[in-house]
């Protein structure tokens, strides 16, 4: 695009531009909050000089994200976004309503390389990354459209936040930040797929959010055919960088269980999940998969899963099953940019 990314600056950086262009440092302080107070462009932003307002139209851009396709379910009032991007690509976000506030679910790439059998977003591979920017928009969109404040963040849509890693930190940075949307990171969730060079680099910054590992089995074997991240990196070496993680951090960790039918929800499974994680302080989130079109995959029963369930806690490990939430919409990220891809696909067919 050729133009200066300014809503993933940093206020430092934003010192050093308006240094660049002639303007006092306070001018900073006053951009940033216009930014991340939901500013969509320069002429919003009235307390600055209109030579100002120019001189940044022509240098920078501000991202943001519109709305390609919003369902909202009639179960429970989660609101699934098909986001369009300044370039035509299509990302998706959730937003849910709990006891506590609203939380947000964001993609972190256009698509996904990691090539999870079980997942959606992965389907047609990974296409960039996403900015820092481009993440904070999908909140601040979620806010404007429903008029509310989101008080909690989920990085578990779309992507690898692990794989995108400098512009992941750069947006848990600015979304935290006072002068910011100031949502604090003990109230926000990082999802990887098990990327072991990403948590180890996480540990070195040590911040206060939750990690959130993709487990989903407890054997090699098994998790390397629903997860190709496990050929590099393996159990082994998962548990090992969660407890290097949490020794820097003191932060619990919680594992994510997608329980599959006839897949990973046997009481093997179960044993194995016990021993792999003791010495950990842990919570396990059992997850009754989502069907997705393109693949067999079927979501065991809830009966298993709280069996399942009620043996792990009796084995010491902290156990829940997760809400179900959006089940009418789609709501499991990938498969509304899927619906979005095939369509266009049979359009330009015909």
């Amino acid at each position: 695009m050729g133009l200066i990314d300014i809503k993933s600056m940093t206020t430092e950086e934003l010192t050093a531009l308006m240094g660049e262009f002639g303007q006092p440092k306070f001018r900073a302080k006053q951009i940033f909050s216009w930014l991340h107070g939901g500013a969509d462009s320069f002429d919003e932003m009235t307390n600055l000089p209109i030579s100002l307002r120019e001189k940044l139209k022509e240098e920078c851009y501000i991202a943001c994200v519109e709305i390609e396709r919003k369902l909202v379910s009639a179960l429970d009032g989660t609101v699934k976004y098909l986001y369009r991007l300044h370039d035509g690509e299509y990302i998706e976000s959730v937003l849910m309503s709990y006891n506590h506030g609203y939380t947000v679910c964001i993609s972190t790439q256009v698509g996904c390389r990691m090539g999870c059998s079980f997942c959606a977003s992965g389907l047609s591979g990974k296409v960039r990354d996403l900015t820092a920017s481009e993440m904070l928009a999908q909140i601040k969109m979620a806010e404007k459209d429903n008029g509310i404040r989101v008080s909690n963040v989920v990085m578990m849509g779309m992507g690898e936040p692990l794989d995108n890693f400098e512009n992941s930190v750069r947006f848990l940075r600015l979304v935290s930040h006072d002068d910011g949307m100031n949502i604090g990171l003990r109230h926000i969730s990082l999802s990887t797929s098990g990327v072991v060079s990403g948590i180890e680099r996480l540990a070195e910054e040590n911040m206060p959010i939750t990690l959130s590992i993709s487990l989903h089995a407890p054997f090699d074997d098994m998790r390397s055919k629903m997860m190709p991240v496990n050929k590099k990196w393996n159990v082994a070496a998962l548990i090992a960088a969660c407890k290097k993680y949490q020794s820097v951090t003191g932060r619990r960790i919680s594992f994510e269980y997608a329980m599959i039918k006839d897949v990973n929800d046997s009481r093997e499974c179960a044993d194995g999940l016990v021993k792999l994680l003791r010495g950990i302080m842990c919570h396990v989130n059992l997850i009754p998969a989502n069907p997705v079109v393109e693949n067999n995959f079927k979501r065991s029963d809830d009966k298993n899963v709280n069996n399942f369930c009620e043996y792990l806690n009796s084995k010491g490990v902290n156990t829940t099953i997760r809400r179900t939430l959006g089940a009418d919409i789609d709501a499991s990220c990938g498969q509304l940019r899927n619906q979005k891809k095939r369509r266009d696909d049979n359009e330009n067919c015909k």
